[in-house]
């Protein structure tokens, strides 16, 4: 077996791709060799099934396989199936070259076999090289694929690594900012002082909010996951003292509250503060205030609890398919809450990590629900 391509000295213009020729005949690969070569294809030549498989794991990402149907030992057929069974050389594409008659059964065996076309010798020139050189363009398009996606990826994880450091390096400017009107508020009894200062501090907790949500972000997509540190959690009470803050929040909007069974499980209760949090608030700013929101908590189950937030109103169809995509959930609701559109992506990660579910039904009446089921137990964090 040999190898042909271009000389040390030469420079191909565009990227070389490797062809394998195999035929037992040296005359035949010779032939074939001088048709197909160029300054941009590497010709690989073997003389038996054997010295083929050989060259196939001296090489990778080979383009396209000339076999030779008839040979010794081990034919083009058997060959095929075992470049078919190895995943190292299963896509690679196979041209079958005979001598033989046109014969039905034998084209059905190659194709079986993993072929993508025969070829009947006497050869034509142009139709071999026409051919190769439609697998060559779309190996070159793979190839320029796969580095495109390589180049992306990389992109965005330096991307979201960027944004993870410097949403960790914002909390400590943010935090002395917010200190500092805290103190200004209470240091002062200027009433304009007061409302300049009250307004830092509401702007500085809303950005605050917004740097957690990156920071989560960030974890969902770097850290395999949203941490989680669990404990007894009593999901009734922690909802309850989340109603009483929004209540406050929003006293033109009424919650109707109801508790069913054993609310107590092994959660992060900080994490899902925030998934209630983050739910009863998409009810409370974008529902109707003709009704209340309703919120069940079902603990009746011996191995789950179920978490329902409903409100009146309906999201558009449009947007349900991407409620829980960070940025993409509902620019809408980003313009009137001032938000990042991370609030239900990070509520699907915490849930997910909890090994739980959330889901939205939103059209088929006056209401959108939005449903979490959370097992009660569980320590292992999913990988995102």
């Amino acid at each position: 077996m040999k190898v042909d391509g271009i000389g040390k000295d030469s420079v191909p213009m565009t990227p070389r791709v490797k062809c394998l020729l195999v035929d037992d005949l040296e005359e035949n690969l010779i032939a074939l060799a001088a048709l197909l070569r160029r300054e941009d294809v590497e010709v690989l030549q073997a003389r038996s099934g054997a010295d083929a498989l050989e060259l196939l794991l001296e090489h990778d990402d080979v383009a396209l396989a000339f076999l030779d149907v008839q040979m010794p030992e081990m034919d083009g057929f058997e060959l095929a199936e075992l470049m078919r069974g190895s995943e190292r050389t299963r896509d690679i594409p196979i041209i079958f070259v005979t001598a033989g008659a046109h014969d039905q059964r034998r084209r059905f065996k190659g194709y079986d076999a993993g072929a993508v076309d025969f070829l009947y010798k006497p050869l034509e020139p142009h139709v071999l090289r026409n051919k190769a050189e439609v697998f060559f363009q779309l190996h070159r398009q793979k190839q320029q694929l796969a580095h495109q996606l390589e180049e992306l990826t990389e992109t965005l994880r330096l991307n979201e690594m960027f944004t993870a450091v410097l949403g960790h390096d914002l909390r400590n400017p943010l935090s002395a900012i917010l200190t500092a009107a805290d103190l200004l508020f209470r240091r002062t009894e200027d009433p304009a002082v007061r409302k300049s200062a009250s307004r830092m501090l509401t702007s500085g907790k809303r950005m605050g909010r917004m740097i957690e949500d990156v920071l989560d972000l960030a974890r969902a997509r770097l850290a395999g996951g949203i941490p989680l540190r669990r404990s007894e959690t009593d999901f009734g009470l922690l909802v309850q003292r989340i109603v009483q803050e929004h209540h406050a929040a929003f006293p033109q909007h009424s919650l109707d509250v109801r508790k069913e069974g054993d609310l107590v499980g092994d959660w992060d209760s900080d994490r899902l503060a925030q998934v209630a949090s983050n739910l009863i608030g998409n009810a409370l700013q974008h529902g109707d205030t003709s009704e209340p929101v309703q919120l069940r908590l079902d603990g009746s189950h011996a191995d789950s609890i179920t978490f329902s937030v409903s409100n009146v109103g309906v999201i558009p169809a449009e947007q349900q398919p991407y409620l829980f995509d960070p940025f993409r959930g509902c620019s809408q609701q980003r313009a009137r809450t001032g938000g990042l559109g991370l609030g239900l992506y990070i509520v699907q990660q915490i849930i997910h990590a909890h090994h739980g579910s959330v889901d939205v039904e939103s059209g088929s009446g006056r209401h959108t629900v939005f449903r979490v089921v959370l097992p009660r137990r569980g320590t292992e964090v999913i990988k995102l």
